[in-house]
């Protein structure tokens, strides 16, 4: 799409879409960015318009003439927004229903990457609580266990047992107790990895793929880590661990294989995808 005065809806109000909608409204090709939540930073910009008691996006699109939507968070992703928009011939950016799977469910993920060997911990997926518990009675140390429910848990869900008890616990927690509510439904039992995390981000277009710097974040709470996992409290890049032939690594063997293999099986990869290395 080559045009000017671009009229663009921006879904979501949170820090990641106050820093989209800040390089936005640098662009001169963009001219006006409607934002449908409340946001004190947001209502500050330049260009940005909101609104506040919009609760159809979609008919808001239409009514509106919408040239291009931006889809931060990932739920709406989830939920085929952008299958919605393209039946009513709105450009989007972000990946389809079937796409953002490799976001929505660890268990799709987990397999996908199994499938085209694609360096990952090694793992099982359980639908039944019964199944899970007695997997772990198996395992004589829990602290080689990484419990995560499968679904979107707003960067929770994943629990580190240090001892058995935990690790039912987390079990119950996940599975019996919903404290993830549907996220719960499948639980992915992982090979616990030691070492520091680093996030890349890369853009796609379903058949090239762009990293951006890497970037690590505060994930558990406590000091000293002792705490739960957070959905990220800070982060900063680039990150020093991420050097270049690393960064070359994460290229060849992680991000290219992901998106050949998405279009591979019929679902190519467009947007913002999101690799999590140790």
């Amino acid at each position: 799409m080559k045009k000017d005065n671009l009229n663009i809806l921006l879904i979501g109000g949170g820090g990641r879409e106050h820093a989209l909608a800040w390089k936005l409204a640098q662009s001169e090709r963009v001219a006006v960015i409607h934002v449908l939540a409340d946001n004190a930073g947001l209502a500050q910009m330049q260009k940005v318009i909101q609104h506040l008691d919009v609760s159809a996006p979609l008919d808001f699109a239409r009514e509106n003439n919408i040239d291009l939507c931006i889809v931060g968070p990932e739920v709406p992703l989830a939920d085929g927004i952008v299958d919605e928009l393209a039946e009513l011939g709105i450009l989007a950016f972000g990946p389809k229903k079937a796409a953002a799977q490799l976001e929505a469910s660890k268990a799709f993920a987990k397999d996908f990457m199994q499938r085209h060997n694609i360096p990952t911990a090694t793992s099982k997926n359980f639908t039944d609580n019964g199944d899970a518990i007695a997997f772990i009675r198996e395992i004589a140390d829990p602290r080689k266990l990484v419990i995560k429910a499968s679904g979107l848990a707003a960067g929770k869900g994943v629990i580190l047992p240090e001892t058995m008890e935990e690790a039912l616990q987390a079990i119950s927690s996940i599975m019996v107790e919903k404290n993830f509510a549907d996220a719960g439904n499948t639980v992915v039992i992982e090979e616990r990895l030691v070492g520091e995390e680093f996030s890349v981000l890369a853009f796609c277009d379903g058949d090239t793929v762009v990293a951006m710097p890497a970037a690590q974040d505060h994930k558990r709470a406590l000091e000293g880590d002792k705490g739960l996992n957070t959905g990220g409290m800070g982060a900063y890049a680039p990150a020093p661990i991420a050097d270049a032939e690393t960064m070359v690594k994460v290229q060849k063997e992680v991000l290219e294989p992901t998106l050949a293999g998405m279009k591979e099986e019929g679902q190519p990869y467009t947007g913002i995808l999101y690799a999590g290395m140790m």
